[in-house]
């Protein structure tokens, strides 16, 4: 097999349609646009949303609420979830990053106390509920909020 023998796959490849070209190329004279209007013209067309002056329903609909700009985004990390790292394991956001729990930018982590822990781990930088500081710490855990 060559470079040459390459070919594309039959049907893929259809050349484009070259409107205005005279009345035997079946798209001549108006060209698929019809006769005058906005439409028609050249750089004519309507934004999207506009109802021809009829008031847009996006401004017909009602409004409701607001976002906060400075909404707060914290990641929740179940307990049970801190056993598949080992024996103690630092561990800080950015290894919560690394396993996966963590994606997309967030503003801080927080354990909480769904499930049992069965190995001692060390959390840095990371806050926790009190039930979950508990169990950390009757695991042999340490919980270091700093």
């Amino acid at each position: 097999m060559y470079l040459s023998d390459l070919k594309p796959a039959a049907g893929s490849k259809k050349a484009p349609t070259r409107k205005g070209r005279g009345i035997g190329s079946g798209l001549g004279k108006t060209a698929g646009k019809g006769h005058k209007g906005q439409k028609a013209r050249s750089g004519g067309g309507v934004r999207p949303g506009f109802e021809g002056g009829q008031m847009p329903l996006q401004r017909r609909l009602p409004k409701r609420g607001f976002t906060n700009i400075n909404k707060k985004v914290i990641v929740e990390v179940a307990l049970q979830d801190l056993n598949l790292f080992d024996a103690d394991t630092v561990i800080t956001p950015e290894t919560l990053w690394e396993a996966g729990f963590i994606k997309g930018s967030c503003d801080g982590v927080k354990v909480l106390a769904n499930g049992e822990i069965e190995k001692p781990v060390t959390l840095r930088y990371i806050s926790c509920s009190k039930a979950a500081a508990e169990k950390i710490e009757a695991a042999g855990g340490k919980v270091e909020v700093m």
